[in-house]
């Protein structure tokens, strides 16, 4: 009886291991799966950049009278209009604003200027595109300039579900009109208390001298 107890307790237990070996042995191919896919989304997120950054610089080689700067950021830009005379440019808790238009890398309008309306931007507050949060703080007053913006630092993979599609390289024409400091909050004044009353001064009344009547 005991050696049957015996017998059942080691195959039970060896049941258990086996599964659990098992199992530890169909968690591995997870692992290396799991990193090659990493591996291979940034591969072709660099081909992808590479691809992108080839055709903008030979837009900007096809156009030698116009010059281009190459921004720390990623993108390329050039001035239809510099303020060569103000130094001031939008700072972090700045509103700025500005007139935009978009589109795309061959030049076709995606969204007409007189589409978007005037804009108002937040310095660094507020989520708009990644490249222009960079590109207006490049800029002085009253300049329009034209940014060339990878898609991922536009609207990337996901496009913005409207016009602009996947991965899609942008020109960005941008005038900055004017940008002023955020706003203080305004300080609570103290209350006003009523003022209590004064209570008049009793009338001191003077001795009537005994010797004139």
């Amino acid at each position: 009886m005991n050696y049957l107890k015996l017998s059942s307790c080691a195959l039970l237990f060896a049941v258990l291991l086996v599964g659990c070996k098992q199992h530890e042995e169909a968690r591995r191919p997870i692992s290396r799966t799991s990193g090659t896919f990493i591996k291979k989304s940034a591969d072709r997120n660099k081909k992808l950049v590479a691809s992108e950054e080839d055709i903008i610089k030979k837009i900007i080689k096809s156009n030698p009278k116009v010059k281009y700067f190459a921004s720390q950021k990623g993108y390329w830009y050039a001035y239809e209009e510099q303020n060569l005379i103000d130094t001031l440019r939008p700072k972090r808790g700045d509103i700025a604003y500005y007139n935009l238009e978009i589109k795309d890398i061959q030049g076709k309008i995606i969204y007409p200027e007189a589409e978007l309306g005037p804009q108002t931007y937040h310095v660094d507050k507020q989520e708009i595109m990644m490249g222009l949060r960079d590109g207006i703080k490049l800029m002085r007053k009253n300049e329009t300039v034209n940014f060339l913006f990878p898609s991922h630092i536009a609207y990337g993979y996901h496009g913005d579900n409207k016009k602009i599609g996947t991965n899609q390289s942008l020109i960005c024409t941008v005038t900055l009109k004017n940008f002023t400091p955020e706003e203080a909050p305004k300080a609570t004044t103290p209350s006003t208390q009523t003022p209590k009353p004064v209570a008049p001064k009793p009338v001191v009344q003077t001795k009537k001298d005994t010797l004139n009547p």
